[in-house]
């Protein structure tokens, strides 16, 4: 399989300079656990990972001491994390299999989560896991409340989500054309009428966003720190030899 990591977001709810994928937990940048998930998956084969513009060389060192045994590409990605993604995809060879798309903010997955979630898009085409929404939802305008939403059916979406390559590939394609704009890959594939199956998700599969997110991360458990495998800690620079198996896209497209 293939996975794409969309990581094109600049960190503006955190407030810093940096993005935040290159932020740190447990001494190890974000964006360098969450590929490394993938790297050490067997069943893995390529992981392209889209970034700021700006931060394209950065991010190549950073990853290339992964690149090991996974190919490794880096591409620019997008406005949106829709754009980003859909670069990704272009850096991806048009062949049959699973894509999985995750989250380059989510470094607390597990790889029992990510065989669930693959093993379901390979029998049904297409899959996310995600939770059961457990607050009172309102729908609020202009600073009032108009209802109450029953949340019997709600869960909220996380990543991994994965798709059969060819279903993901329409559901972008038909997204470009129709000039629509989505929060996850799964809201496109369900433009085409294709059944998403759920798979149920993770409570520490966080997603940092907010300085609070943040913090939650910098202080969880030793028991999820610890998938913050030590070897990617401080990365220093690889060699050139080492940096050529970290490939740029041939093309950015627009």
């Amino acid at each position: 399989m293939v996975v794409v990591v969309p990581a094109g977001g600049v960190g503006a709810r955190l407030g810093r300079r940096t993005p935040k994928q290159f932020l740190s937990v447990a001494g190890t940048p974000i964006l360098v656990t969450t590929v490394q998930h993938f790297t050490r998956h067997p069943g893995v084969d390529a992981v392209v990972v889209a970034v700021p513009a700006a931060h394209l060389d950065r991010a190549r060192r950073l990853l290339a001491p992964l690149g090991r045994r996974v190919r490794i590409t880096v591409v620019a990605g997008g406005a949106s994390r829709q754009e980003s993604v859909r670069r990704g995809l272009e850096a991806v060879p048009r062949a049959g299999g699973v894509i999985v798309v995750h989250d380059a903010v989510r470094p607390f997955i597990t790889r029992a989560l990510v065989d669930a979630v693959v093993a379901a898009a390979a029998a049904d085409g297409a899959a996310v896991c995600a939770l059961p929404v457990t607050e009172t939802v309102k729908r609020v305008r202009d600073g009032r409340v108009e209802t109450t939403v029953d949340r019997a059916d709600l869960w909220a979406a996380q990543t991994p989500q994965a798709f059969r390559a060819a279903i993901l590939r329409e559901a972008h394609e038909k997204a470009w054309r129709d000039g629509v704009t989505a929060t996850d890959d799964a809201m496109l594939v369900e433009r085409l009428g294709h059944p998403v199956r759920v798979v149920r998700g993770l409570e520490t599969n966080l997603k940092i966003t907010t300085p609070a997110d943040l913090r939650r991360a910098r202080a969880a458990p030793a028991s999820m720190r610890s998938r913050v495998a030590p070897a990617a800690r401080h990365p220093r620079p690889a060699p050139a030899s080492m940096r050529s198996r970290v490939a740029p896209a041939a093309r950015h497209p627009r």
